[in-house]
């Protein structure tokens, strides 16, 4: 039986949020999904708080995955070890709260997912997101896999997709906020996509004010940045999974405006 599975990318600010509420649902029906994973470490800017966590929930998400802005807001803390459904990179070290790695419920069918990030450029001290997710792959496991690499290098994210090919259902990245046009099946059944793009304001700098990123650049003082306003854009990408293999059959990305 055929599956679809929607990864939707990093959901920028109360614009990206409200965008996502009016939109999310309305997809999951058109389109028949039964399951959606949708990274949430920029809402509040740099991180998030538990209650925007619990309206990613309420506006359709399953699980919401997080990334180097996991601790941007210190209350999250709490949050990840009393919700299930949000997960930090699982290569984050023990000493940290939280998990990254759940089996989830899914009608007839467990799906699992793992969030991970990458170490190039990114230093947070993470552990080998490569060797972690092998050990995961040890532990238990569902009719699906699937996995949000957060991570800034194409090159590390492929890497991780080859890894990977045929041993998880979808592996896709998130981070750079621009969606990529690479999206396909790897030769052993792996969907695989190097970046959903994001959810937010389209004028905008990755979500945020353009002037605001400009002064950076030309070397200026940008103050703490804020969300750009006007229309937005809800990005990721649509994986069709097979039950009988646990494996991807398409790949389809989506931009709703």
């Amino acid at each position: 039986m055929l599956y679809r599975i929607l990864a939707v990318g990093d959901v920028v600010g109360e614009g990206g949020l409200d965008h996502l509420r009016r939109n999310l649902r309305a997809l999951r029906r058109e389109r028949d999904i039964a399951f959606a994973v949708v990274n949430g470490e920029n809402l509040d800017g740099i991180g998030l708080r538990p209650s925007q966590a619990e309206e990613l929930l309420a506006a359709g998400a399953d699980v919401i995955t997080l990334g180097n802005h996991t601790w941007g807001r210190r209350e999250i803390c709490d949050y990840l070890d009393e919700c299930p459904y949000i997960l930090r990179p699982a290569n984050f070290t023990s000493r940290v709260s939280g998990r990254g790695y759940a089996v989830y419920e899914c009608g007839r069918i467990r799906i699992g997912v793992m969030n991970l990030i990458g170490r190039c450029t990114l230093d947070f001290n993470a552990e080998n997101p490569f060797t972690t997710a092998d050990r995961l792959l040890e532990t238990e496991r569902g009719d699906f896999t699937l996995v949000d690499f957060h991570a800034e290098a194409t090159s590390e994210k492929l890497a991780m997709g080859y890894y990977l090919d045929g041993r998880v259902s979808a592996v896709w990245g998130t981070h750079t906020h621009v969606p990529t046009a690479d999206e396909e099946v790897f030769p052993k059944g792996t969907g695989y996509i190097s970046d959903l793009g994001m959810t937010g304001p389209v004028r905008s700098v990755l979500g945020i004010r353009p002037e605001q990123s400009i002064e950076r650049f030309l070397g200026g003082v940008a103050g703490r940045y804020k969300a750009a306003e006007g229309a937005c854009k809800m990005q990721g990408a649509i994986f069709t999974l097979d039950s009988d293999s646990g494996l991807c059959t398409g790949v389809e990305r989506i931009d709703i405006r």
